[in-house]
């Protein structure tokens, strides 16, 4: 007997079962299972075997990929328990779990995840497709720091997988995402940190165009406790927006320090020398736990669409590429995020995983909204900033790959390709007939 609901089209909140974040990759289902627990998972994944019909997984629907039309899926959105090892430095997380309460509850014990720019992404997902933090030029992949995995394989078996029970496994689901099972629970490592010197420069592009630039250099230099990003972002001129930024670009830097706010406001202080004035300073020492304000990320659901570039370098003509995207000729309201990589995330973690690409340096993330365009004109703007973008592109990130962009050759450019080769040999070994395919899909070695 399920505890969680069972929901076909015909019935009372299956519309609201399907619906996540994003309304651009709804979900529609024949089944949907609301698992309250891994015996839900078990049962839902038995019966899509025993029936043939395909899984997909949703726990908050961000980053969500092209919707399923169709098969079952199984949502985790109740199963969200956390549970800190303050001795260990560890947490288990279910899940459903989002991070701000893995954010509270290892904040009590003066510890923090690798968590992202937005407190309400679900933890688990975002840790199987990488996991780009706040933290990680100083710590790395949250990816990185899993400990244990419980996953719901292709048989219907709740399996406990490590580094030592199964290391191919392991490796595959660390930045496989839903590819060879459901995951319903991590163990992952928390590091020693409770305070940090972060917040935001908004500053009008027209007034400092030279911005970007001057950020790009300063990053040159930046110890690795220091984690930054700039977003370019149009805000509309209506009353909702902020009052300083209402019909402006502005070019929003995001900082995150971990080395102490006296270096902290040395780093910060030497950037805003060289980018004139600022339409508002958020810059502060803060709890981890106010970490979310930094990036200060919508929490109502959206539509819109999202492409993404690793690149090795952003030299001055990959610079007017993003500029000319976001100020040119397209106007089109596109949101562009160029964050820092290197440091921590450079290096192989002692337990190898699938995350891909570091060697890049920065990744270039693209949003545009669906609303006033269409999806269309939004992928001839996008196409355009790649083209732009080329010849420094290493590769795409999987957690920014999303909705109808999320298409087969743009998952296998999330990997190198020997590790992509390696990722079809696991599928094909354990999900030979392909029942984990309606997500970031990874098709099995041998299928066409």
């Amino acid at each position: 007997m399920l505890r969680g609901p069972v929901l076909g089209p015909d019935d009372a909140g299956y519309d609201e079962e399907r619906h996540g974040f994003s309304l651009a990759a709804v979900h529609r289902p024949d089944l949907i299972v609301g698992a309250a627990g891994s015996a839900d998972v078990q049962a839902a994944v038995a019966y899509a075997d025993r029936h043939r019909i395909p899984v997909a997984v949703q726990a908050t629907g961000h980053g969500a990929p092209s919707p399923a039309a169709g098969g079952l899926l199984i949502t985790t959105r109740r199963m969200a328990g956390v549970t800190v090892d303050p001795e260990r430095r560890t947490a288990w997380i279910e899940a459903g779990t989002q991070w701000q309460p893995v954010i509270e509850a290892a904040a009590r014990h003066g510890l923090a995840p690798l968590s992202g720019s937005s407190p309400h992404v679900g933890a688990v997902s975002y840790t199987l497709g990488g996991g780009l933090g706040l933290l990680g030029r100083t710590f790395g992949y949250a990816a990185d720091h899993v400990r244990r995995i419980h996953a719901v394989t292709a048989d219907a078996q709740l399996r406990e997988v490590t580094p030592e029970s199964d290391p191919d496994l392991f490796w595959a689901l660390c930045g496989g995402r839903a590819n060879f099972g459901v995951v319903t629970r991590l163990e992952i490592g928390l590091v020693p940190v409770s305070r940090i010197y972060g917040g935001a420069l908004y500053l009008d592009i027209d007034e400092s165009p030279q911005v970007l630039r001057a950020w790009r250099d300063w990053t040159s230099s930046v110890p690795n406790e220091m984690t930054s990003s700039i977003a370019l972002i149009p805000f509309p001129d209506v009353p909702s927006a902020p009052g300083p930024l209402r019909g402006r670009t502005v070019a929003h830097v995001r900082v995150a320090y971990v080395g102490g706010p006296s270096a902290g406001a040395e780093l910060v202080e030497s950037l805003r020398q060289q980018v004139g004035d600022v339409l508002i300073d958020t810059v502060r020492e803060m709890d981890y736990t106010e970490s979310g304000s930094i990036c200060a990320d919508p929490t109502d659901p959206q539509a819109s669409t999202m492409v993404s570039a690793m690149i090795s370098d952003v030299p001055d003509p990959a610079l007017a590429a993003i500029e000319q995207t976001s100020r040119g000729r397209d106007s089109v309201p596109c949101i562009l995020e160029l964050r820092h990589l290197g440091g921590a995330l450079s290096r192989r973690p002692p337990v190898p995983n699938a995350v891909g690409h570091r060697n890049a340096q920065y990744l270039l993330g693209a949003i545009t909204p669906l609303g006033t365009i269409g999806a269309d004109a939004a992928a001839v703007v996008h196409r355009r900033l790649l083209a732009g973008l080329d010849p420094w592109t290493v590769g795409r990130f999987l957690n920014y790959t999303a909705g109808a962009n999320a298409t087969a050759d743009e998952v296998r450019a999330a990997y190198e390709p020997d590790d992509y080769r390696r990722l079809a040999d696991l599928k094909a070994l354990h999900d030979p007939t392909d029942l984990f395919r309606l997500n970031h899909h990874i098709a099995p070695a041998g299928h066409p």
